[in-house]
């Protein structure tokens, strides 16, 4: 897409010699310089609203214009695998929370086990106390007395080893627990993704999706954009970008509105060239509410991006290429320093005076 160059200045007239009389003078005039660009009424802040699920689209009930708040369900995505493993989960963790109380089949066995070690270790120690006195009186032999303390040992040593099991199985079902738990988190999450919800409020701007469609994962359910964040995109050729800078004034006019003009402040130079459009992308706020907010409208606009005051000005007709021109009086051409150049009009920086007259190249 070309783009060029508009210059917007006051009424010219020529004190002297109008150009039909093919003999003019320069003035002294303001002239402003802008950049021409082409560009739509885009928000600001869109996004596109995705499926976060795989399966048939249900329940879709929005429209292309519908004003959405935040959180809001437009819809919903028919994943049994989601829902069946949210149900799964939620049963496991149901299990594993049992595990961990003191009415957990695995505990309560190894309770009664211990109950029963901790029985026989009392009795041993009583035996081994009835020998050690039958010892003293020689009742029995060292060795029988020596079997009895073994015996004793051993039960300690099996109720320390059942208590360790049943301290490493809580631990082991607290562990299964939190497992669990995060898991049933998942899947909780993933059964969240079987509806299409929105992120925050806007206007709905354009629906990609119907109620049945299949969509994937990824799939563009709906662009949704914040209306009163509504600016002019514009697309500005790469000979003009260097002159474009933040807070500049924009005339904006609407191609729906042809007999209106928006004035305009730019706000932002994206930083990228835009391969789509092979150009480069810069927004303009609008200085006032806008009457046609439609996205997408196409428009036009002018960015003033230099200034003169009481330029020195020559019809552009009078230039020729090297930017020469033909001065009365002269045979050769003169060589002058342009400055603003628009398609009717040239600023003279130096080469001539108000005083010269200067004449058209002949075809």
């Amino acid at each position: 897409m070309k783009k060029v160059f508009i210059i917007l200045l006051s009424t010219l007239t020529f004190g002297c010699k109008k150009s039909d009389d093919k003999i003019v003078k320069p003035i002294l005039k303001d002239i402003t310089e802008t950049v021409f660009a082409s560009g739509v009424l885009d928000p600001n802040e869109k996004y596109n609203l995705t499926a976060q699920a795989e399966g048939y689209l249900l329940n879709v009930n929005f429209n292309e214009g519908d004003i959405v708040a935040a959180n809001q369900i437009l819809g919903t995505v028919d994943n049994k695998a989601n829902n069946a493993n949210a149900l799964a989960s939620n049963a496991q963790l149901k299990i594993a929370e049992l595990n961990t109380t003191d009415n957990a089949p695995a505990l309560k066995q190894l309770q009664s086990n211990i109950a029963f070690a901790e029985q026989k270790l009392q009795q041993d120690l009583q035996q081994l106390k009835r020998y050690k006195t039958l010892l003293a009186s020689n009742s029995v032999s060292k060795i029988e007395f020596e079997n009895i303390q073994i015996t004793a040992e051993n039960s300690q040593a099996n109720v320390s080893s059942l208590k360790q099991q049943y301290e490493s199985l809580k631990l082991q079902a607290e562990q299964q627990k939190i497992s669990q738990q995060a898991s049933n988190e998942v899947n909780i999450a993933n059964l969240d993704y079987n509806k299409i919800k929105t992120l925050v409020s806007g206007k709905v701007l354009k629906r990609f999706k119907q109620t049945g469609d299949y969509v994937r994962k990824g799939d563009v359910i709906a662009t949704i954009g914040n209306q009163g964040s509504i600016v002019a995109k514009l697309n500005v050729d790469e000979n003009s970008i260097d002159k474009i800078k933040v807070g500049q004034k924009a005339l904006i006019q609407l191609n729906v509105q042809k007999d209106k003009l928006y004035e305009g402040t730019v706000s932002e130079i994206l930083p990228m060239f835009d391969e789509a459009t092979q150009s480069f992308i810069c927004k303009v706020v609008f200085n006032k509410e806008l009457t046609f907010k439609i996205t997408g409208t196409q428009l036009e606009a002018n960015i003033e991006v230099g200034q003169s005051k009481n330029a020195l000005l020559i019809p552009r007709s009078f230039l020729s290429f090297g930017n020469k021109v033909k001065v009365k009086g002269k045979d050769q051409p003169v060589v002058i320093k342009t400055g603003i150049i628009s398609t009717e009009w040239v600023e003279v920086l130096g080469g001539l005076t108000q005083n010269d007259e200067i004449l058209p190249f002949k075809p």
